[in-house]
């Protein structure tokens, strides 16, 4: 197909050659990459059986071999997902003697366990990795984040923290921290360990990216540095107007002692030059 066709109104989307899907979540497959006729969701990468990348990324798709992408969709293809069923399937369970394969998005649906660093370990549900702390919620119990229920045990869907023991989370909601948090951040909602936390989620399969919280992407937060600048007397008398102030006199701009969120010239609120100080509230 030509590139003025694929920009086309009626375009399709490719789909990954190794989960078959166009659309994926992202937070769980990566991003999709497009070179040379090839496309892959990165961790559909990363976590297929037998296919290996290269020492420099710049070859093929992020150092995974044209050649290698291609012999690993002709293995899939013997081999369908424990899932939902389909061939194609690209992914095997890591523990021994185990020859359930599955698909990527599949995992969630399956309760399947993908650890999210090297070697990219997965787990099929019969084997994926529980938590071995003894803990019950009580009666109740509602989730830290999302605030609903969870559970009356341990499973799939509700995990505890190791340390605390009384932090309950559903597996979406701690995902959904995780990726906000990045691995600097994040912590226990609760008792905010940073240890032995972080580390049981990696192995129960909560992706954890090593990048900066989101919260510090494009400054999301630079305001809050801000010192207040103008003046909020009810009738500003300063002819360059309430944003303008001069540094020292009747033009000079004073923030209230109290908040600092207010501001006033000293001549618009009938202060003396020698004032230094003054209050919202009087």
């Amino acid at each position: 197909m030509s590139g003025s066709k694929q920009d086309g109104a009626g375009a399709r989307e490719p789909a990954c050659m190794l989960c078959r899907r166009a659309e994926a979540d992202p937070d769980m497959c990566g991003d999709k990459l497009q070179k040379g006729g090839l496309c892959a969701h990165v961790f559909c990468m990363f976590f297929a059986t037998l296919l290996f990348q290269q020492e420099t990324d710049r070859r093929g798709l992020m150092g995974f071999l044209p050649r290698d992408l291609l012999i690993a969709v002709r293995r899939a293809a013997q081999k369908r997902c424990c899932v939902c069923g389909q061939s194609g399937a690209t992914i095997m369970c890591c523990r021994e003697h185990c020859d359930r394969w599955f698909h990527l998005p599949c995992t969630k649906e399956g309760g399947c366990v993908n650890v999210y660093v090297t070697p990219f370990s997965s787990f099929c549900p019969e084997y994926c990795p529980e938590q071995e702390v003894e803990a019950t919620p009580e009666s109740d119990t509602v989730c830290l984040i999302c605030l609903e229920p969870v559970e009356d045990r341990k499973t799939f869907t509700t995990l505890v923290c190791p340390t605390c023991k009384r932090a309950w989370f559903h597996r979406d909601c701690i995902q959904g921290q995780a990726l906000r948090a990045g691995a600097m951040y994040f912590q226990c909602p609760l008792c905010r360990d940073r240890g032995e936390f972080p580390v049981e989620m990696f192995i129960l399969g909560i992706r954890v990216p090593f990048r900066q919280p989101t919260w510090e992407d494009n400054d999301a937060f630079a305001d809050l540095g801000a010192r207040h600048g103008q003046c909020n007397a009810k009738d500003c008398l300063y002819p360059g107007g309430r944003e303008e102030a001069e540094e020292q006199g009747p033009w000079q701009l004073l923030l209230c002692s109290s908040c600092a969120a207010e501001g006033t010239h000293r001549r618009c609120s009938g202060l003396r030059n020698s004032t230094q100080r003054w209050d919202l509230q009087g």
